[in-house]
């Protein structure tokens, strides 16, 4: 659908208050608003959720946005909602009557984006709902998920191309903040992607400041580090142990220090990232936690252990900065950490016996 650039760029000020575009995106966005399928590769922090926001304002029917966090969907519904009625989302916490309620609003015109997770997309129920509805595209957030080759896998993801088909095959949108090759070209063949448009803007962040320490004591190094800091972070470790243990040493030291790891209760981590999200507050946490956060000024991220992969890094690291002032990535590196990765390893992918 052909829609002038003027209109485009009115929209962006009208919408979000910006004159202009970052690296990438007006591109993206036009490549959407033409009824490509299109890749995206941008980092995180890089603003990936305006290049399917604007266009499902801009075109014609419902935008249906699949991302993997209840969390992030009712935030950035919050957001969209503080301009107008645009968007809604549907998750496992509704009752059914609620679902359909918003369902029917959305398929009647009231909203032009629908988010949902990606288990949503199995329920025949909902499929038939939207089989009626005019869907303008399907956006699909942390694409990498869909990858086994990726850091993150969930199976979930393998049923969007079934859904998509049910609603007559619209656009894809898939966008992820960590690709390599290999991941990108499985994103494509696992989505059933037609001769997609891939941009790939990079994964430079000129406002982080990375650095790498081989420092022996690191809980002296880190109870230094902290003192230096002027705002809230986040303090990544490889185990619940290492969480728990950093917790209980920089609690009593004063700072204002968060847990989160799979060993606390569903309403410990909720409480635990609303804290985060409302504060200046040190979150320390296995990579439980994290994506889908849509707090912009953390002003640090620390990884305590190293991670297990170099796309995990990338991702957690950015989540540092993302209102593009400067921020500190600290990397704490020792040998005997990777042993740690090296166990995961082995425990996913045995060694076959004789």
């Amino acid at each position: 659908m052909y829609i002038p650039r003027e209109r485009i760029y009115a929209s962006l000020h009208k919408f979000f208050g910006l004159n202009e575009f970052r690296p990438g995106q007006e591109e993206i966005i036009i490549s959407i608003l033409n009824g490509f399928d299109t890749l995206t590769v941008m980092p995180t922090g890089g603003g990936k959720s305006i290049c399917y926001q604007l266009p499902a304002l801009l075109l014609d029917g419902l935008a249906v946005i699949v991302t993997p966090l209840i969390s992030l969907m009712k935030d950035q519904v919050r957001q969209l909602n503080s301009f107008g009625q645009f968007a809604t989302h549907i998750d496992s916490t509704l009752e059914w009557n609620e679902v359909q309620n918003r369902i029917r609003s959305a398929i009647t015109g009231k909203f032009k984006l629908l988010y949902v997770t990606p288990e949503r997309l199995q329920v025949t129920r909902f499929k038939e709902f939207l089989s009626t509805a005019k869907i303008s595209f399907i956006a699909v957030d942390e694409a990498h998920c869909i990858s086994q080759w990726g850091h993150d896998f969930r199976p979930s993801y393998l049923q969007i191309p079934r859904f998509a088909q049910s609603v007559n095959s619209p656009p894809v949108l898939a966008l992820t903040a960590t690709a390599t090759p290999d991941v990108q070209d499985d994103i494509i063949a696992q989505l059933k992607m037609r001769s997609p448009r891939v941009y790939v803007t990079g994964f430079a962040r000129n406002n982080l400041y990375l650095r790498v320490s081989t420092e022996s004591n690191k809980t002296n190094s880190i109870i230094n580090f902290l003192k230096e800091q002027s705002g809230g972070g986040i303090i990544y470790a490889a185990t619940r142990k290492s969480v728990d243990e950093l917790f209980e040493i920089l609690k009593p030291k004063g700072f204002q220090v968060l847990r989160y790891h799979a060993g606390l209760t569903e309403d410990e981590r909720s409480k635990a990232q609303q804290a985060f999200s409302n504060s200046n507050a040190i979150m320390i946490a296995t990579n439980a936690f994290g994506m889908g956060i849509n707090k912009k000024d953390v002003r640090f991220v620390v990884h305590y252990e190293v991670p297990g992969t170099l796309e995990s890094y990338f991702q957690e690291a950015g989540r540092a900065g993302r209102d593009g002032l400067p921020s500190e990535c600290l990397l704490f590196f020792h040998e005997r950490d990777v042993t740690v990765h090296e166990f995961f390893i082995e425990t996913l992918y045995p060694a076959k016996e004789n």
